[in-house]
């Protein structure tokens, strides 16, 4: 019989011994996978603001080389106008302290009222139709919700300065036509120009590759860029899910 208890003596004290283990093993695996865890999800969020910094950080480079670059072509264009001793001159400048306006104080928001953006793009067009002296011809067009839709500003700038520096302007027979139709989800916008056939540079350059980068980073899988280049004329179509 003092066997038989000491079997089961040593039996229960195995078993408190395998049941501590398993107990300590238990809070020891959950506390690891609980560590894990954490880490895991502080890691993603460490991700997430890094990807989200270095996405902004894309953006304003992205913007502040799309500034320069405007501001560069206007400059040329009142110096060729004050040159010739153009009354149109004093105009010019207007014109382009509106618009400096807008892009140093109004565009420094992420979205701006489609309304504005487009005062912004018939402000440029008045801009540039100053230096034409014999007149430059543009067909705008505006059609649904215009003022009730929002978009990223200056994201359509480059499509219509690319129409004046490598189109015809002064053909009255054949307009650059710039068509934007909104709605509650679609933006449709479209150039149409005729070639310069005398300018020999390929039509797009900084400007469009520009645009298409920012298109990427803010409207991932939300748009469509189609850009057709014809013997006589260039066309570029954009639509944005908005």
């Amino acid at each position: 019989m003092m066997m038989v208890r000491g079997r089961k003596a040593e039996y229960h004290v195995n078993e408190y011994f395998a049941g501590k283990a398993f107990v300590g093993g238990f809070f020891m695996i959950s506390s690891c996978i609980i560590k894990f865890t954490i880490d895991w999800f502080a890691s993603e969020r460490i991700q997430r603001n890094l990807e989200r910094e270095r996405r902004e950080m894309e953006l304003q480079f992205l913007k502040s080389q799309l500034n320069p670059h405007f501001l560069f072509n206007s400059l040329n264009n009142i110096y060729s106008l004050a040159y010739q001793k153009s009354d149109k001159t004093a105009d010019a400048i207007m014109k382009l302290s509106e618009i400096m306006r807008y892009m140093i104080y109004e565009s420094n928001t992420p979205t701006v009222a489609l309304s504005k953006e487009v005062d912004y793009l018939t402000s440029y067009i008045e801009l540039q139709k100053i230096r034409f002296k014999d007149g430059a011809y543009i067909e705008l067009t505006l059609n649904g919700e215009i003022d009730n839709q929002k978009i990223v500003p200056l994201m359509l700038i480059s499509f219509v300065e690319n129409a004046f520096k490598h189109g015809v302007v002064t053909d009255p027979a054949e307009p650059v036509k710039i068509n934007i139709i909104a709605n509650q989800k679609i933006l449709h916008f479209s150039v149409v120009n005729k070639k310069n056939q005398q300018n020999k540079d390929a039509q797009g350059g900084v400007g469009l590759t520009n645009v298409e980068r920012r298109l990427q980073l803010v409207y991932p899988d939300r748009y469509k860029l189609n850009v057709v280049n014809s013997a006589t004329h260039y066309t570029c179509e954009l639509m944005i899910d908005i």
